[in-house]
């Protein structure tokens, strides 16, 4: 009987190309869009993944994010460094700054100022040079991002000049790192240069960034940090959380991809489910037939069960190639660097393919359930 269903399904060409399409598009739209919806608002977190020796990150009580965030007297280093349990801290300078290329634009940008000393708070990874390029005098690394923003394609930024505060800044290379949520140019560099090239104000220290010593917990350590030093500690993931929630909460990003998710799953349950009710409808003397020979309805459910699975697994795999070719072909654009697509997601997929099928299904079989099998010969 499911070879029977299996071929009253591929004979009728347009309709089964017709389903087939309505389940992939929706899952295409449904994927594509939550792995965007994910990808994009884990780059609130760059910033903490950017510096991946950090465990714990001491800031203003007021501070929220890496990007929003409230500068501290540079006493509040020593406290860190005196609290028990604390193995290392070094000082970590975030600020806002406006660059002129040699070609005389102004570009805004984000200076990072690392430790002079362990250059502690650079990307694990650099894409051209060494982390050592920045012990040399007035030197700067910028993200491979920001390359694309300030120079054409082919074109190497190693030894370009840029003027920052009136100083002068050398690109000596190129930083493999996480694009911020933003997209913004980043310039690293050591925390005693960075202090020359962005506006000066009373309080300069953005953050401090600490490890634990060997058999003590990050977790433990913050809440000493906190208790004894008045500042607010996080350890390195609830810090990064704190990015994403604080983009979730105030973007209107989650809506807007909402909304195009709950579109992708409406479309597919008209396309899907006008289709399907086609099928059934130009198909009901075929299971009238089948009922007149003693097929029951339990078994004719199996036979509609069995349409909708191959519809349903054919779609929903075409949905999730596409997606990866999508991710694939676009993974050049700085826009979608890193991009990636959690396990979690096409599960979410499926079980959308899943309802969609179930409530077009159940729609459609309900004309072949009140069938007569003496319709069939009228």
């Amino acid at each position: 009987m499911l070879w029977i269903a299996i071929r009253m399904l591929t004979g009728d060409a347009q309709k089964f190309y017709g389903l087939l399409f309505g389940i992939g598009f929706s899952t295409l739209l449904i994927t594509q869009q939550l792995t965007i919806f994910v990808n994009l608002v884990e780059r609130g977190a760059s910033g903490v993944y950017n510096a991946p020796e950090a465990e714990i990150w001491v800031m203003d009580p007021v501070s929220r994010t890496t990007e929003v965030n409230y500068a501290m007297p540079a006493t509040a280093l020593d406290k860190v460094r005196s609290v028990p349990g604390v193995e290392w801290a070094v000082p970590h300078l975030r600020a806002q700054a406006s660059v002129r290329t040699k070609d005389g634009d102004l570009e805004g940008v984000a200076v990072i100022g690392v430790d002079d000393a362990t250059l502690i708070g650079m990307p694990a990874r650099m894409k051209e040079g060494e982390k050592s390029v920045l012990f040399a005098p007035d030197s700067v690394v910028i993200d491979d991002t920001g390359t694309t923003r300030f120079f054409p394609a082919g074109v190497s930024p190693i030894g370009e000049r840029l003027e920052l505060n009136d100083q002068r800044a050398v690109i000596m290379g190129v930083a493999d790192a996480i694009p911020s949520f933003t997209s913004t140019v980043v310039l690293y560099t050591r925390y005693s240069n960075a202090l020359n090239f962005v506006p000066g104000t009373r309080n300069r220290l953005t953050f401090v960034l600490a490890g634990v010593q060997d058999g003590v917990s990050p977790a433990e350590v913050a809440a000493r940090i906190e208790r004894e030093t008045g500042l607010k500690a996080q350890i390195r993931e609830n810090f990064a959380r704190s990015g994403i929630d604080f983009i979730i909460e105030n973007t209107g990003i989650p809506t807007n991809f909402g909304i195009t998710v709950v579109l992708g799953f409406v479309v597919g349950v008209a396309i899907v489910g006008l289709t399907f009710s086609l099928f059934i409808r130009d198909n009901i003397k075929q299971f009238g037939a089948l009922k007149a020979i003693g097929v029951t309805n339990g078994k004719i459910m199996g036979m509609v069960g069995a349409q909708a699975g191959l519809v349903g697994l054919i779609g929903y795999a075409l949905g999730v190639i596409g997606t990866v070719v999508f991710i694939q072909v676009f993974s050049a654009n700085p826009f979608f660097k890193g991009f990636y697509i959690p396990w979690q997601i096409p599960l979410v997929s499926l079980v959308a393919v899943i309802v969609i099928l179930a409530i077009t299904g159940l729609i459609a079989i309900r004309s072949v359930l009140k069938t007569e099998p003496a319709a069939v010969f009228r």
